[in-house]
């Protein structure tokens, strides 16, 4: 499983694709600075329920995007690190950190070159985070793993919380198309990272959502990893990781993942009322055994 060379030159399309979309994204969210010195939150229950208390842990937040969940996380007291490939992102989070006054280390970087780097340090977290829309950009699934292991201490936890990838069997119009099982072969989209910030129309921008960049096109096309929750799951056990929880819900938050998609309280979006329950996002917790001798 997932045994292929990594897929650099996709990666690097990628970068491309997320840097126009960054811009956008930042476009509809105004202040987020003073949204963070007056104590602003980006995180939702589910992701603060599964890492329970971090404070003074070190966290790296992998593929941090543009840098305000992790400041989120250092605002509940971690010591914060946040990877991620694109440029406009980590310039945007290095910036956001300064003019909100939460410090905050980010390294712009392809994660799996990060991981191996880190690993060559040394370095270890006592937490690795990832979370909504992380895994589908992972291209090999073991080397992912194994590096989020080599940089665990002792103890320490992996903790993601992502879209299930049953959703992603979905097309918008709630209609299957897409194939559970993909082999990790890629899913090229030529029309990129939308601007999904847009679409989902208030429920990512929780102090209020601005007009910004209207009728985004990017010109870079992405690709994108179907893992089935089995095969994430596997390959952390591989990987020496002890699986600790996995939870499953029938929602998504905050992001309108398909049309006509119903807001609750807590700015969850379920599915119509017409359109049968299923699994909209996932949680993991797993833990690193004593050493990291035996794996």
């Amino acid at each position: 499983m997932s045994s292929a060379p990594l897929k650099k030159e996709l990666h690097e399309e990628n970068r491309l694709s997320w840097n126009e979309a960054t811009k956008a994204h930042n476009s509809h969210k105004g202040n987020q600075a003073k949204f963070f010195r007056e104590g602003g939150c980006t995180l939702f229950p589910e992701e603060k329920e599964l890492l329970g208390n971090i404070v003074n842990l070190s966290l790296v937040h992998l593929q941090c995007n543009a840098g305000q969940d992790t400041l989120s996380l250092v605002q509940l007291g971690a010591l914060g690190t946040g990877v991620d490939i694109s440029d406009e992102a980590i310039a945007f989070a290095q910036k956001l950190s300064q003019e909100s006054g939460i410090p905050a280390t980010f390294h712009r970087a392809d994660i799996f070159d990060w991981l191996e780097e880190a690993a060559k340090k040394n370095e270890q977290f006592d937490i690795v985070f990832s979370s909504y829309g992380a895994v589908c950009w992972i291209s090999n699934l073991n080397l992912w793993a194994k590096g989020i292991s080599n940089i665990l201490k002792s103890g320490g936890r992996f903790v993601v919380v992502d879209f299930h990838p049953v959703a992603m069997m979905f097309d918008t119009d709630w209609s299957h198309k897409f194939t559970y099982f993909s082999e990790g072969k890629p899913l090229t989209w030529e029309d990129g990272i939308s601007d999904y910030v847009a679409e989902s129309s208030g429920g990512l921008t929780p102090w209020g959502y601005e007009k910004g960049i209207e009728n985004f096109h990017n010109p870079y096309r992405v690709h994108e990893f179907q893992w089935g929750i089995g095969e994430i799951v596997t390959a952390l056990l591989q990987a020496g990781l002890t699986l600790e929880v996995l939870k499953e819900y029938p929602y998504s938050n905050g992001c309108k993942l398909f049309e006509r998609m119903r807001e609750a309280s807590g700015r969850r979006m379920f599915p119509p009322l017409d359109v049968p329950s299923v699994p909209l996002m996932y949680g993991i917790v797993a833990r690193s055994r004593n050493s990291h001798t035996d794996i």
